[in-house]
């Protein structure tokens, strides 16, 4: 019986051992983990083995050496403007360019004196000078009266020398483009506001070139200007008008492409008013004279300026080398915006000289500028006498 005990207790504790073994593994560190390391031994404060280690004073605080003051940004240079350009004055224009008309214009005058030299002059000679005079655009009223005068003064005063001949063409020619007719341009200011020039014409008479040069004209007889860019449906009409009128000091108004060109018109006078200048140059758009809406706007434009006072010179640029067609043109502007004045251009090149004669005999307007090149500064008061003998070739 007591071997029976002893073996339930050996059993007993077997178990318990085996149970214990168990929780033992079962409470491991999971692979890969290092156990904490065991605490430090503490020596006890104040013993013989205390470690006192020695505190370093902080290092004195070294004022920071004050930053160098910046040198100031030197200013960056204006774009350095082009000096303004001084333009010719007007006096001597027509005597400059009169040997450029002469060259261009001599044939005129060298067949009409070739024909009245003539021994004998009877109908047929007459109507050869008629023809001569014709073919140069004279027209056929101007062209009658001129012939008629010479016939009569010819057979009264038995004129026959070449000096004298001239002499004869010269003062006849002077007198058919109407010696005595004023041509002064209206650009004075008065009222206490600027006199205001409307620019007229058809494509590509040099319209905004002639602005540009009258502006320059203006310039040198001593006048202020404001030009007002009016022509909006070309692009670079106010970038050029711009360019010209920087040349000489002169402010350009504008406005986008497209825009209403009567108020921008509008808007250059007031802002010629404001600014005190002497003349308003306005570049309207080029238009053909046979498109009635685009003259209608073109009507709108004057009336649209006329509210700030009334246009004081309308001029119409005339392409000389079109001939008799100019005329067709100058009638139906004549009838829109009530023509002032005429300028003619590129007379020196292929255009016959005749046409002034006949633009002021038809329409009774006088041509009051020429153009004679594509300098800046040929464009020049028309004078009669000169150009009647620039066309003699004298």
């Amino acid at each position: 019986m007591e071997f029976v005990l002893v073996a339930g207790v050996i059993v007993v504790v077997l178990v318990l051992g085996g149970l214990a073994l168990l929780l033992t593994r079962g409470r491991k560190l999971p692979p890969g983990t290092l156990p904490p390391p065991p605490p430090p031994d503490v020596p006890p404060p104040g013993g013989r083995d205390t470690l006192e280690i020695p505190v370093q004073p902080p290092a004195p605080e070294v004022a920071a050496e004050p930053a160098a003051p910046e040198e100031p940004a030197e200013p960056e240079e204006a774009a350095e403007q082009p000096p303004l350009e001084v333009p010719e004055p007007t006096g001597s224009r027509m005597v400059r360019l009169r040997a450029r008309l002469s060259r261009s214009q001599s044939t005129l005058g060298r067949g009409l004196l070739t024909l009245l030299a003539r021994d004998r002059l009877d109908d047929e000679a007459w109507e050869e000078v008629e023809d001569t005079l014709l073919t140069a655009d004279v027209g056929v009223a101007a062209t009658t009266q001129i012939v008629a005068r010479l016939r009569e003064r010819v057979r009264v005063l038995g004129t026959r020398t070449e000096a004298e001949l001239r002499g004869l063409l010269a003062e006849e020619l002077t007198t058919a483009l109407g010696a005595d007719t004023d041509r002064a341009l209206a650009t004075a200011p008065h009222e206490g506001r600027p006199a205001v020039v409307l620019v007229v014409g058809v494509n590509g008479t040099g319209k905004t070139t002639t602005c540009g040069k009258l502006a320059r004209v203006l310039v040198a007889d001593g006048r202020t200007v404001v030009l007002g860019a009016a022509d909006t449906f070309r692009a670079a009409a106010a970038d050029q008008l711009q360019t010209w009128g920087s040349r000489v000091g002169a402010e350009t108004v504008r406005g986008a492409e497209g825009a209403d060109p009567a108020s921008i018109a509008f808007e250059a006078v007031k802002r010629g008013t404001e600014a005190g200048v002497d003349t308003v140059l306005i570049d309207t758009a080029g238009r053909l004279h046979t498109k009635t809406g685009l003259m209608d706007e073109l009507g709108k434009v004057k009336r649209v300026v006329g509210r700030n006072g009334p246009v004081d010179e309308t001029l119409l640029v005339l392409d000389a080398t079109t001939g008799q067609n100019g005329l067709t043109q100058a009638r139906v502007f004549t009838e829109v915006v009530d023509v002032t004045g005429i300028v003619l251009t590129k007379l020196d090149g292929t255009a016959k000289g005749g046409i002034v004669i006949s633009v002021q005999n038809e329409l009774g307007v006088p041509v009051k500028l020429i153009g004679l090149g594509e300098g800046a500064d040929d464009l020049a008061p028309f004078e009669p006498k000169a150009f009647a003998d620039a066309l003699l070739g004298d």
